[in-house]
């Protein structure tokens, strides 16, 4: 069973990190590109790209206890 060490934090602030590169990848910009663009673009981006984060990781965690739930 995971527990909530710092150790685990950082894995899953640096799944976090992935997914937002990914997302803003597949649109055609990087984390350094995003300082080029107007502001109100950038939230959107910003915005967008935390939100899908966010609903991947708890995809992620909500698959990672159904997969223990089996193996009990």
């Amino acid at each position: 069973m995971a527990t909530n060490t710092p150790r685990d934090g950082n894995r899953q602030a640096a799944l976090e990190s992935a997914l937002i590169d990914e997302f803003l990848a597949e649109r055609g910009c990087t984390l350094r590109a995003l300082e080029m663009l107007p502001p109100a673009r950038r939230v959107e981006l910003l915005r967008a790209a935390a939100a899908n984060a966010t609903l991947k990781l708890a995809e992620i965690e909500s698959r990672a206890h159904f997969v223990e739930d089996l193996h009990r």
